[in-house]
């Protein structure tokens, strides 16, 4: 994980935009209150590091859950598509490798572990979609079981129709509407 500190100037701009979305979306944290979501991350400079290169992503971080037994805040990307800056990847490195031609730039599992996130499994991904209503137009790469990854294969999601849908392709593959999105706590 990055042990790198924003400037004064970057963490103030970056609460800002936290405080702002989490307040415009009360319905995604019900009950939990933004001074002590801030105090948190206040006290955690290398997490707010990692939120905003979710942020500068394309991801717009916001609080999701809180795990009272840990007191850690859970951050999920909650941009209305798959964020923009993370797309065009095939799913991880051993993808990546395979693909002889018209290789992508990296791979979701790579980028993901770079930004000091995780990739959302399809749980947390039917639980993000309980929020509101994401990759309507795009889709997201989740979190592959081992199972499913040991036969070539990967999954993503997205919402169409009305539902939410988990697909199955191989890790190789990569469009340009799909990229991904991660989880921090914090």
């Amino acid at each position: 994980m990055s042990k790198k500190k924003l400037s004064s100037e970057q963490r103030e701009e970056l609460l800002k935009a936290l405080k702002v979305r989490f307040e415009k979306n009360m319905n995604r944290h019900k009950g939990l209150d933004w001074a002590k979501v801030q105090a948190r991350l206040e006290a955690n400079p290398e997490k707010l590091h990692i939120l905003d290169k979710m942020e500068v992503t394309g991801g717009e971080p916001d609080v999701v859950d809180h795990d009272k037994k840990t007191g850690e805040y859970i951050f999920y990307d909650c941009s209305s598509e798959s964020p923009k800056e993370r797309r065009s990847l095939c799913y991880d490195h051993e993808a990546l490798e395979k693909r002889k031609e018209h290789k992508p730039v990296d791979s979701a599992i790579n980028m993901a572990t770079d930004m000091g996130i995780e990739l959302l499994t399809e749980e947390q991904y039917q639980d993000l979609q309980k929020l509101g209503k994401f990759d309507s137009k795009t889709s997201s790469w989740l979190k592959t079981p081992s199972d499913v990854r040991k036969l070539g294969g990967s999954i993503s999601g997205e919402f169409r129709f009305g539902r939410v849908f988990i697909y199955a392709n191989g890790a190789e593959s990569y469009f340009a509407a799909r990229g991904f999105r991660g989880s921090i706590r914090v």
